[in-house]
């Protein structure tokens, strides 16, 4: 280590880079990558907003000047969220230098890698919120159904090109298989928390994949 490294806090994980693109010092950028970064740990309604501005260095007046309210701030946490997911997932299910199911083995790879890295503290925010939604309010969950909307139509473009190349079956419902994935990674994120280990998503993802297999070699699994 050199004399102009900086030793991270023990204890603390390293930082997301979810403010891509934002100008460096821009106060609303830095709220936004500190509320990604709790509500990922926390959730929405047990976050406190003192703590979000501590984190930020930005104080309480300037909170108000971006947002009218917690909600609308947590509004537009959840869509930089969605940007940047969709960013991460338009990154490797395009990525035409592998066959389509190796892109999204690519996907997976990264998303434990991601949890290892913060040593399992931080979740998908779509996730925690939807746990949340009974108490949230409603345009929360319409919000967080487009976003699951969204990475399903993408994750299906994907698989049609698997379907297209034969690498899947000719009569796959690709949306269906997609909105099936969502449902089963929301649900393994969680517990491979509550596991802090990458487990669940591996018998998640393994028995997504042993379904296409099995359905292309024409197959029933028991």
């Amino acid at each position: 280590m050199t004399n102009t490294t900086i030793a991270r806090r023990r204890g603390r994980p390293p930082k997301t880079d979810y403010s891509v693109g934002t100008a460096q010092g821009d106060a609303r950028a830095a709220l936004i990558a500190s509320g990604l970064e709790t509500l990922t740990e926390q959730g929405f309604l047990s976050a406190g907003l003192d703590g979000m501005l501590k984190r930020a260095g930005v104080p309480k007046g300037s909170f108000y000047h971006y947002f009218a309210s917690k909600e609308a701030f947590g509004q537009a946490v959840l869509e930089r969220y969605a940007r940047y997911f969709a960013d991460k997932l338009d990154r490797h299910l395009s990525d035409d230098s592998r066959p389509p199911l190796e892109r999204l083995q690519a996907f997976i790879d990264d998303a434990k890698a991601g949890m290892a890295r913060h040593d399992y503290r931080r979740g998908c925010l779509v996730g925690n919120l939807g746990q949340e939604a009974a108490g949230l309010p409603a345009d929360y969950s319409d919000q967080l159904i487009a976003t699951l909307t969204d990475w399903q139509r993408r994750l299906a473009a994907c698989l049609e090109e698997a379907r297209h190349h034969g690498d899947i079956a000719a009569d796959s419902d690709c949306n269906l298989l997609a909105e099936a994935f969502w449902i089963g990674w929301e649900g393994a994120i969680m517990r491979a928390r509550l596991e802090r280990s990458p487990r669940p998503i591996d018998v998640c993802t393994d028995s997504f994949f042993s379904g296409l297999n099995a359905q292309h070699q024409g197959r029933t699994l028991p």
